[in-house]
């Protein structure tokens, strides 16, 4: 009797269903991970743990924002740049922003010429990311010193409800330090696909064998989720 006569008289309940093929599919490892070597899948094991970090202090930040009976400094405001003795709501936020977002493309093309192996092209768009990496955390240390000393504190700010100078500078600090974290990582990398670690097989931490330039896409899958982080911060602390 062939497959498709059994399949034809088996009864319905033994036949496995749409929901069932679906459920063994996500249950085993060789299927949900299929390609998927051990650095990415740890790689996006950790950036959904940080993803819940993340949440839980935006949460946070909303729950306490939204039951304070003191009213809430307004952004425009507190983060508002004098420039020619004009005042410009939001000015350095929009670049700092401008400036993270440009990031992911060059980091995008870096993947993109990695996976060519053309190393030069890779390294300089890697190095270019972690430049405005670094531009971005040093507007970022710019405007926590400014409003230091405007008289921002964690327990307490003259524009008004005490709680936004903690939550301010917990989570943009949480941030801040992995935007840190990656642009080191960049550095690293970038170093090693300049030297041309990952064509000659040179041993070594993020090498293990020739032609590694999957640790391009790893460190980019991190860039790409500290940007997007970002505008959920840009959204909540700048816009609302």
């Amino acid at each position: 009797m062939t497959d498709v006569a059994f399949r034809s008289i088996a009864p319905a309940e033994t036949r496995p269903t749409q929901w069932r093929r679906l459920s063994d599919e996500w249950s085993a490892d060789r299927q949900t991970f299929r390609g998927a070597s051990w650095r990415k899948a740890m790689m996006w094991i950790f950036l959904l743990s940080d993803t819940f970090v993340f949440g839980c202090f935006l949460l946070s930040y909303m729950t306490v924002r939204m039951s304070t009976t003191v009213p809430w400094p307004n952004p425009s405001k507190v983060f508002a740049l004098e420039i020619g003795g004009t005042e410009l709501p939001l000015i350095l936020i929009a670049i700092m922003t401008f400036v993270l977002i440009s990031s992911s493309g060059t980091m995008a093309m870096a993947v993109a010429f990695g996976y060519r192996h053309e190393r030069v092209k890779t390294a300089l768009l890697m190095l270019l990311t972690a430049l405005l990496g670094a531009m971005f955390v040093g507007m970022q240390a710019f405007e926590w010193t400014k409003l230091i000393h405007e008289g921002v504190r964690p327990w307490g700010n003259p524009w008004g409800a005490d709680q936004f100078g903690s939550t301010f500078f917990m989570i943009t600090g949480f941030h801040g330090t992995h935007v840190t974290i990656g642009v080191i990582a960049l550095l690293v990398i970038a170093r090693k696909v300049w030297r041309g670690d990952f064509d000659s097989g040179r041993r070594g931490f993020f090498t293990s064998q020739r032609g590694r330039y999957e640790n391009v896409e790893i460190a980019g899958l991190y860039w790409h989720f500290v940007d997007l982080v970002w505008v959920f911060i840009f959204a909540l602390f700048y816009l609302w």
